[in-house]
């Protein structure tokens, strides 16, 4: 049986998936139906600082204050996914660009303009290129056992140690699957 998958939820490569795109990452759901998936890596950083690439949101992204690899498609490209106090739509002003993707987060134009979100802005990264899917190709991937489904928390995204994502989303999981966080890296070590 095919795990559901759905927006909004995690996707934690298994430690046997070696493709260097995905090997220990944490993928977030933007998008997941039947003409396919979309995503973003929320555990890569890169060394490439905001500022230098987008400047105005620079004082608003949160730490580390880099561009994250959201994977390897559209890398000349960039997302935004932001996260409010207060869902914007529920308060009747939503940002221009704003799209939820699960409760207080979800992606924001970066033509819009920063300021304009100050108050309400909890949290902001910046992500080059993003994951995505064909269609039956994410279901395919999770029936081979590729990926681990989880519920995201609020923070997952926006993790201050983000190299440390992979193994504290697994840790909370039920069951067996939290065993999976004490793989190494190198299963030949074990």
């Amino acid at each position: 049986m095919v795990p559901n998958a759905s927006a909004g939820q995690l996707l934690i490569s298994a430690p046997d998936l070696t493709d260097p795109n995905f090997e220990r990452t944490v993928v977030l759901l933007l998008d997941h139906d039947g003409s396919g998936s979309l995503g973003v890596v929320v555990n890569r950083p890169t060394e490439l600082a905001v500022a230098d690439v987008l400047a105005p949101w620079s004082g608003y992204s949160s730490a580390p204050d880099v561009v994250f690899s959201g994977g390897p498609v559209g890398v000349d490209g960039a997302l935004a996914l932001a996260a409010f106090d207060s869902v914007p739509a529920a308060l009747g002003a939503r940002p221009r660009g704003w799209r939820p993707v699960i409760g207080g987060i979800g992606l924001i134009d970066l033509d819009s303009d920063p300021e304009s979100l100050r108050e309400d802005l909890r949290a902001l990264r910046i992500f080059a290129g993003y994951s995505g899917w064909g269609a039956g190709q994410l279901d395919s991937e999770l029936s081979q056992g590729a990926w681990v489904i989880a519920e995201s928390m609020p923070g997952d995204a926006f993790s201050l140690r983000p190299e440390r994502l992979w193994g504290d989303v697994l840790r909370r999981q039920p069951g067996d699957v939290r065993l999976l966080a004490t793989c190494p890296a190198d299963p030949s070590l074990n």
